[in-house]
């Protein structure tokens, strides 16, 4: 029985003591001098480290990122999983690559640009011209982890079918897909002003049906005095909108 005590005690400070590696290479990265301030001016609004935190990433783990934009999530993952782990970047990645990659702590990030089927420096396009990119296939296979933040809401559902399933596909069984993004009203209709959000009970349901199973959620980013009623992109409500955070996870 003593054993049995002894073991699990030093099982739980193992754990704990791996949770705070990974929280001292989080803060490392968000104190980065190369981190532009405006990047560290949104870190009480995104939480960061709590948000990572919720979603169990570990520096072991390779991570794919899925639309990284301007890199804000960028320059937090890569220094965390550059020893151990391995960071991808698909889709939307011009930015990173013209200004992020291949820079002290970033050389060992890996973008998947393109493939026979489609060249993903081109999906944006899709968005504004609600035309439907060919079939791909992710090119990486046995991932730990996929985050997106705030793009879902960006895509057709025909779009997000087709991306979440080369997402389901390329997670390893147990794998995890954690997503953040602004909140539309249940069930509305879109409009001029809810373009930029999407309905998260829509999301669980589009994730399920692919085979995703619901793990968690979090109201880390909820914000009651949204409205849901105005374009996320106002001065009143820009910075300030309810999102949703959830975790999905591949059987």
């Amino acid at each position: 029985m003593k054993l049995l005590t002894i073991a699990l005690i030093l099982s739980l400070s193992l754990s704990a003591q791996g949770a705070n590696d990974i929280d001292a290479k989080l803060k490392a990265a968000m104190a980065a001098e190369s981190r532009p301030q405006a990047h560290i001016d949104r870190d009480p609004n995104r939480k960061p480290l709590a948000t990572l935190n919720f979603f169990g990433l570990k520096d072991n783990m390779r991570v794919l990122e899925l639309i990284p934009g301007g890199g804000w999530y960028t320059r937090l993952l890569a220094p965390v999983l550059a020893e151990n782990g391995k960071l991808y970047l698909m889709i939307g990645t011009n930015y990173v690559k013209q200004n992020i990659i291949g820079t002290p702590d970033f050389e060992k990030v890996e973008l998947l640009e393109s493939n026979e089927n489609v060249n993903r420096s081109d999906w944006y396009r899709y968005i504004t011209q609600n035309a439907e990119p060919d079939d791909f296939d992710a090119g990486v296979n046995e991932l730990d982890m996929v985050l997106t933040f705030r793009n879902l809401h960006n895509f057709s559902k025909e779009v997000r079918q087709m991306m979440n399933s080369q997402i389901f596909k390329a997670l390893k069984h147990g794998g995890h897909y954690g997503v953040v993004d602004h909140t539309r009203r249940h069930m509305e209709k879109e409009n001029n002003e809810n373009g930029r959000r999407i309905d998260p009970v829509l999301v669980i349901k589009e994730m399920a049906d692919i085979g995703f199973e619901f793990v968690d959620y979090s109201d880390l980013h909820f914000h009651a005095d949204d409205e849901l009623e105005y374009e996320v992109g106002r001065r009143s409500v820009s910075g300030n909108t309810d999102r949703f955070t959830m975790l999905f996870r591949k059987p």
